[in-house]
């Protein structure tokens, strides 16, 4: 077992580290592994400088650069514990994440800074730095005048290495602690289950304030010694352009539905790819099988959360099945079972998804009634996530645990209506919620987006009558331009359920 996540860099350095490109960025600026090495050792002294100590916070609000990787990469050398906050976030909510981390440095955006300090210093941070988007900004200066030559600050496998707040709907934001076993483990599975090696180059635009673009994506990349297109937003054009040169790509659902628009999308166009991955947000079955018509390629799902990592994968080599999210990864137990007993449910039987594992999270941020809460006394972690486990062993998402809905006393859920809506003639995606019924406690609700030449409320409903059951049937089919989504794209069912509380109320 690595012992410190910095090892794994080590362990995978390539012979020449100034020979090798780590990362090139959309301006064509190309970085060695050798950069690497010397910037997150400055990075990592210029924290120890201004006062920080192994176990302190280090909260950081930037936009992407390289210069992030090397700060997160010095943080961990330093023995601080890396705390990357959403962009989108307003000053009241840093109030809060500063409040509750007690980072003994926050590092923002220089154009932030003015109203950013005030709130800093009322949530006790003592140091304010600041990077921007090209790479500078105090903290840069100081790691320009820091030297290279760091001596990593030893570390055990399960002391903290990052702490990522999840971006749960509802209650209060809980801040996921992850070890450098966590790190390090996950990203050596997922580099060998993904068939990574110092060949690939990885298609990289997703931000780096969450799992899947700073611990999935570069982390493998990592853990490989492979390099990567860093790019600072997603561009369908600039990534097309860019695939020719590259091996891989990680992406949420909309990324490859803003491709499929393209024309420029073909099977010669992507012919360099070997693997293409999606995450973050359920992939339509649609999607999956319009993209493989496109180019040949078969989108590659996988399964994981904020306090897990990833946890399943649908197979490098085999049968990936749409609508699933695969098999659970070498090293981890995944179950389900009842949500009201505990009891192990059979195969296709919806349930609680369960995981245990060395990927799973050591609890959250001082909340250790809620840590207790969520692991089971034989050490799986209840994901909140509704599923079920086919008999060839491929979990498949229901919904969130959350997102149920019970009317009449059934219980309905969500994906399985979404599932028929999708398959609607015209319907571009949909969602299900429930929202309070005087009658039946919650009433059946779709929201969906849909072209032009899609049918109207009253022939879907009818539609749908002779493939659900009907109380699964929705009492409204409402229409929206889009679907509200979060930064990673998952879609804000918590948004549409206040947008329409009042639906059946009048």
């Amino acid at each position: 077992m690595v012992k410190h996540l910095f090892d794994l860099v080590r362990a995978n350095l390539p012979a020449d580290p100034a020979a090798k490109t780590f990362i090139e960025t959309a301006e064509g600026t190309r970085l060695t592994y050798a950069d690497l090495m010397e910037r997150s050792a400055a990075y990592a002294s210029a924290l120890v400088d201004l006062g920080v100590k192994p176990g302190d916070r280090v909260a950081v609000q930037v936009e992407k650069s390289a210069e992030v990787v090397f700060l997160y990469l010095g943080a961990v050398r330093a023995g601080a514990v890396f705390l990357p906050l959403n962009t989108a976030y307003t000053a009241a909510e840093i109030e809060y994440f500063l409040g509750d981390a007690e980072p003994a440095l926050f590092v923002c955006d220089p154009g932030k800074r003015a109203p950013m300090e005030p709130v800093a210093r009322a949530a006790g941070v003592g140091q304010v730095a600041t990077l921007d988007g090209n790479g500078r900004g105090t903290l840069a200066e100081a790691a320009d005048a820091a030297g290279t030559d760091f001596a990593d600050v030893p570390r055990e496998p399960d002391d903290l290495a990052a702490i990522l707040y999840t971006s749960g709907t509802t209650g209060r934001s809980k801040g996921a602690m992850l070890t450098h076993a966590n790190l390090a483990s996950n990203a050596e599975t997922l580099a060998e289950t993904w068939r990574f090696s110092a060949d690939d180059v990885l298609i990289h635009a997703l931000p780096v304030f969450h799992t899947h673009g700073l611990f999935v994506a570069t982390n493998v990349v990592l853990a490989s010694g492979a390099a990567m297109f860093f790019l600072s937003k997603f561009d369908p054009k600039q990534i097309l352009s860019l695939m020719p040169r590259a091996t891989t790509m990680m992406g949420v659902p909309t990324f490859y539905t803003r491709l499929l628009k393209e024309p420029g999308l073909t099977p010669d166009a992507t012919k360099s790819i070997r693997l293409f991955v999606s995450g973050s947000a359920p992939l339509l079955a649609e999607t999956h099988r319009e993209w493989q018509a496109r180019t040949g390629h078969a989108i590659l799902e996988r399964y994981g959360m904020t306090e897990t990592n990833m946890n399943t994968s649908n197979p490098y080599e085999g049968a990936r099945i749409a609508g699933t999210v695969g098999l659970a990864l070498p090293g981890v137990a995944v179950r389900v079972v009842d949500p009201e007993t505990g009891a192990h449910l059979p195969a296709d039987a919806v349930g609680m998804i369960e995981v245990k594992g060395p990927n799973v999270f050591k609890g959250y941020w001082r909340m250790p009634e809620k840590t207790a809460a969520e692991f089971k006394t034989d050490g799986f972690f209840i994901t909140g996530d509704l599923g079920k486990i086919d008999p060839q062993g491929y979990v498949h998402i229901v919904g969130r645990g959350k997102d149920l809905i019970i009317t009449g006393g059934y219980n309905v859920y969500p994906k399985e209506v979404e599932n028929e809506l999708d398959a609607l003639p015209g319907i571009v995606e949909s969602a299900v919620i429930g929202l309070p019924h005087s009658d039946f406690g919650e009433g059946v609700t779709a929201v969906v987006v849909a072209r032009a030449d899609a049918p109207g409320e009253a022939e879907m409903l009818q539609t749908l009558e002779g493939r659900l059951a009907r109380f699964k049937c929705p009492k409204r089919i409402l229409f929206a331009d889009e679907l509200p989504r979060n930064a990673m794209g998952k879609v804000q069912k918590n948004v549409l359920r206040e947008t329409h509380a009042q639906l059946y109320q009048g």
